[in-house]
């Protein structure tokens, strides 16, 4: 996996690319973390065997995204500010993310790998992830026409992503014949759902809208099992892989589904691909591929190109040329509008522990 490496010279000195990798190591989206440094970790493999960036070998600067907030501004304050990576890239929470930018606005490239809340703005970074307008509410569409889901109730963690996704939902159903007939929140860390369960079975929700993190999400999806509530009402979860199905069990999946960019069942020449070298590289007993751990991969790729396009790691430099720049990975064709990148977007339902692609969505 990735190994943290001892200071380095300044970025001036040294004749690497190194980059900061941003992800839980720890805390409820903890389970992330093996796949997504084994992702990076190919990606990595990958641009060093073309020729690394600007003819530079890349190395990567694990750092555990879970650590508490003010610790993990401080540490990528001094990375930056030290010279030592130029650089970050990484999956993680918007919480996470608003303490970071601070640090890296007008300083270094950061490509922010995680679908989310949508609204970022600040100088120098790059989302790879979908935001609701090109995932959940395309989602909440085709299950209203397929299935006819009209009612909702969202049940998440209380930080930016649930709170944020949540209101943009509000808006959005506001413009349908959707409703949102209730809202429930529980701290990160949590297991205490009473109040969401009761919620939800006294509601008229035809389906759940989980705004939930990793571990988190499991947990509830248990306890949402054993209630009896998968008999009648369907699911719609924003952060999961199948870590997360294993972590709930095969029993606490009927009915579940999810929207991504990139499932590894999506049959198609560039996936199968990265999933075979996946498989080669860590083996049977490698963490779960899953879009979460797949992101990474792409936000390295998208580094890369966007420092490769400017031929510079210089912020300037790279804005001037990023609506130019593409590149082709596991989800195909990926190109840069604004400080977005374009790719589709798929629905999956939950086939026990796997995701089984039902429908490309239409934004």
């Amino acid at each position: 996996m990735v190994i943290p490496l001892p200071h380095r010279n300044s970025r001036t000195e040294r004749s690497t690319v190194d980059i900061a990798l941003v992800v839980p190591l720890s805390g409820p989206a903890g389970m992330f973390g093996p796949s997504c440094e084994a992702c990076a970790t190919l990606a990595v493999a990958d641009i060093n065997a073309a020729g690394g960036i600007l003819e530079r070998e890349v190395r990567l600067h694990p750092v555990d995204a879970g650590a508490p907030l003010p610790e993990l501004a401080a540490r990528i304050d001094r990375m930056v500010g030290q010279g030592r990576v130029d650089g970050v890239v990484g999956w993680h929470l918007s919480n996470a993310r608003k303490v970071i930018t601070p640090q890296t606005a007008g300083r270094v490239p950061y490509v922010y790998t995680t679908f989310y809340e949508g609204g970022e703005d600040s100088d120098g970074v790059y989302m790879v992830g979908e935001t609701p307008d090109h995932q959940l509410f395309p989602a909440m569409r085709w299950l209203r026409a397929e299935q006819g889901i009209r009612q909702w109730c969202v049940i998440g963690n209380d930080y930016v992503w649930p709170r944020e996704t949540a209101r943009a939902a509000r808006e959005f159903v506001d413009t349908t014949d959707l409703d949102i007939v209730g809202e429930a929140y529980v701290p990160l860390g949590g297991r205490d759902f009473r109040h969401a369960i009761d919620l939800i079975r006294r509601s008229s929700a035809q389906g759940v809208l989980i705004f939930m993190v990793g571990a988190d999400c499991a947990a509830f999806n248990r306890v949402f099992a054993r209630a009896g509530l998968d008999e009648s009402r369907i699911r719609l979860s924003m952060m999961i892989g199948e870590d997360v199905l294993y972590a709930g069990g095969a029993d606490s999946t009927r009915g579940l589904h999810t929207a991504s960019g990139y499932f590894e069942s999506l049959i198609s020449p560039a996936g199968m691909d990265f999933g075979a070298r996946y498989l080669r590289e860590f083996g049977p007993i490698a963490p779960a591929l899953n879009n979460i751990g797949e992101s990474c991969y792409e936000g390295l790729l998208l580094f890369a190109s966007l420092a490769e396009g400017a031929r510079s790691l210089d912020l300037r430099a790279i804005e001037r040329n990023a609506g130019r720049v593409s590149y082709d990975g596991p989800r195909g064709e990926v190109r840069v509008r604004g400080a977005h990148t374009t790719q589709p977007v798929y629905l999956a339902g939950a086939d026990a522990l796997e995701f089984s692609v039902l429908a490309e969505l239409n934004s």
